[in-house]
């Protein structure tokens, strides 16, 4: 076994940013055409991700012009010129297969917003807020000091 994974250390790729199921990435593909070579993007949320190592695979769906496009990519592939990782979603499984039956706003996922708690106020708008109390309380005690 350990020739194995050592075969495969070769061979893995650590350039790709962390994602999961239901996180929105964009895949750019290099396409080779005769004797030419193009990138191709392709944008979508992943819908699965299998395997481990030089094996692993995932698979990220799009809707284009009303029509549902899948597309499965080998995470260690060298024709992934890289991806981008744009949003995180919530989602409470790692197969988000059901997507394929379900049409419109019900085929979206939540986005996942950080540095937010479940408890609730520590979002983005409570921060801003904290931040100009705290700047108008620093104001006062410039203009108290004067």
């Amino acid at each position: 076994m350990k020739r194995i994974a050592q075969i495969e250390k070769k061979h893995t790729r650590d350039d790709h940013p962390e994602f999961k199921t239901g996180d929105t990435v964009r895949v750019h593909v290099r396409i080779k055409e005769g004797d030419k070579e193009r990138i191709q993007v392709f944008q979508g949320d992943v819908i699965s991700r299998r395997g481990s190592g030089t094996g692993a695979s995932f698979t990220v769906r799009k809707v284009s012009s009303g029509i549902g496009v899948e597309r499965v990519f080998p995470l260690q592939s060298p024709n992934l010129a890289k991806i981008e990782h744009l949003r995180s979603g919530v989602v409470r499984r790692k197969k988000l297969y059901y997507l394929r039956e379900l049409t419109g706003k019900s085929a979206r996922i939540k986005e996942q917003i950080v540095g937010a708690s479940k408890k609730g106020k520590t979002g983005t708008k409570a921060q801003a807020k904290a931040a100009a109390a705290k700047a108008a309380a620093a104001s006062d005690e410039g203009a108290a000091t004067e």
